[in-house]
């Protein structure tokens, strides 16, 4: 006997989206694939423990990491000629399968005791060419069969697959290789992304994603398109500086934990789980602010998240930092959704993917450039000064945008 939904479960901004014809088709794939991919995080780095010589193994476990997001970069760069013309479902498609592919190569020379700390970088970065693209495609077929009011909803859904992905992953992925290794956590992985690959390429039709009329105008690079378009420009100046000085976290935190603290993995782990908590809520109520100004609401999350990193860089109580590191988690999710969406809105449809590419290389770059610079700042300043630095260059971005955004507006009355 079915279950009629609820009048509040039809009236949530979420309805439309997991009800949608292609979407019903997508979303599981995803929330598979979302669940590979967090439990990846910890064994890519622990296969390259394994693997790499002791006497260098923190310059590969590095190097491993990087390769895993850093080519996505350069294959947004360097690939625009050739898959510029394709459908989203496609790019999405072909990425996973790259993935599944590159992935599944790596357990399989394991097993035959053929895998080198290099060969395994090197099909790390493989895995990764055409993740800007497939990113792009996912988005741009959400703008395409969803209504614009309901482009930050969609954003949203897919967001909190990931952040529930990020909590669930990791303790699943350490029962894993406590029994089998990381290359077996890594097999997995490649199955999850076979499985998106099958979803976009067979179980999308091509008739259900709408092409957009003028696709000539789709041989402009995405970065041109980004400088036409002053709002978009301000935008992806935003998330890079964001991102980058969200970078250094990652070296800071663990070093303040450690070495301040005097604390053990545990209470690190603790700070991320409150990040992952904090994330999976935001993702939840991400799509409630599509009733509100989208250009306010992302420059203020901006803000927020800076002010709440604060109390780790100014000597307050643990419990209090892991609280507010918590709350800052549940502002991560709204702005990637934000910003996504104000692209979707922005940009010509024609232009999207191209666009979209970008703005995902210019993230995926941003991240572990903040996170090279933690290393040395580190150095100079001690974990503590780098988290304050952080905190401090977060929310002054973030001011400074507000500023412009302000100046924005008086200009146009």
């Amino acid at each position: 006997m079915a279950v009629e939904p609820s009048r509040e479960m039809r009236s949530s901004p979420y309805w439309s989206v997991i009800t949608h014809t292609t979407l019903r088709r997508i979303l599981p794939g995803f929330a598979v694939s979302s669940l590979g991919d967090g439990m990846a995080v910890v064994a890519v780095s622990w296969l390259a423990i394994e693997l790499a010589p002791a006497t260098h193994r923190g310059v590969w476990v590095a190097s491993a990491a990087a390769a895993y997001t850093l080519s996505g970069a350069v294959g947004a760069l360097l690939l625009g000629r050739i898959l510029r013309h394709h459908r989203p479902a496609r790019l999405a498609g072909w990425d996973a399968a790259l993935r599944a592919g590159a992935l599944g190569t790596i357990p399989v020379l394991h097993a035959v005791d053929a895998l080198g700390i290099e060969g395994y970088v090197a099909l790390l970065a493989l895995s990764s060419v055409l993740h800007s693209w497939g990113q792009a495609g996912v988005y741009t077929l959400i703008a395409r069969v969803l209504p614009e009011q309901e482009h930050l909803a969609g954003n949203a859904v897919l967001s909190g697959v990931g952040s529930i992905a990020t909590v669930v992953g990791p303790p699943l992925a350490t029962l894993l290789i406590a029994f089998a290794g990381p290359a077996t956590v890594l097999a997995v992985d490649a199955t999850t992304f076979l499985i998106l690959a099958v979803t976009f390429l067979v179980l999308v039709p091509e008739d259900a994603v709408p092409e957009p009329e003028g696709d000539t105008a789709s041989r402009t690079a995405g970065f041109a398109v980004i400088r036409r378009i002053p709002a978009l420009s301000g935008l992806l100046a935003l998330s890079f500086v964001f991102f980058l000085l969200f970078g250094p976290l990652y070296v800071a935190l663990p070093l303040h934990v450690s070495d301040d603290l005097g604390a053990s993995a545990g209470a690190l782990a603790t700070f991320y789980t409150a990040f992952g908590v904090g994330a999976v809520l935001g993702s939840v109520l991400t799509g409630f602010l599509s009733r509100l100004r989208l250009w306010p609401v992302t420059v203020g999350v901006v803000i927020g998240f800076g002010t709440l990193l604060l109390p780790l860089g100014l000597g307050a109580p643990t419990t209090v930092s892991v609280v507010c590191f918590g709350a800052a988690g549940l502002l991560w999710p709204p702005y990637a959704s934000l910003s996504t969406a104000l692209f979707q809105r922005s940009a010509p449809s024609a232009l999207l993917p191209q666009a979209l590419a970008a703005n995902s290389a210019v993230r995926v770059l941003s991240v572990p450039l903040g996170t090279a610079l933690g290393g040395p700042l580190v150095a100079v300043l001690g974990p503590v000064g780098v988290l304050r630095l952080s905190a401090f260059g977060i929310a002054t971005t973030g001011a400074v945008a507000a500023v412009a955004l302000a100046l924005r507006a008086v200009r146009r009355r």
